[in-house]
């Protein structure tokens, strides 16, 4: 069975949406991040980019959270 390509939440643009796979690797930025509620299974969307994409603004459960580029990048999404 193929898997499908991984993206990240870095790759999603403004206004898509996905949900959390999993994570790339699991340091105390990811625990963090998993704090703020980010976690597997979780549903969110790209709110919008500061200018060169970073941060990224997205909307996780009902607040809006900014993450830097290399935040997001560690974070699997899936359609």
């Amino acid at each position: 069975m193929a898997k499908s390509p991984t993206r990240t939440l870095a790759d999603l643009k403004p206004g898509e949406n996905g949900v959390v796979a999993g994570f790339a690797r699991y340091d105390a930025m990811t625990y963090r991040i998993m704090q703020l509620g980010v976690l597997e299974d979780t549903p969110l969307q790209v709110l919008r980019r500061a200018p060169f994409s970073d941060p990224i603004e997205i909307r996780v459960k009902d607040y809006s959270l900014s993450l830097r580029r290399d935040e997001a990048d560690r974070i699997n999404i899936r359609d």
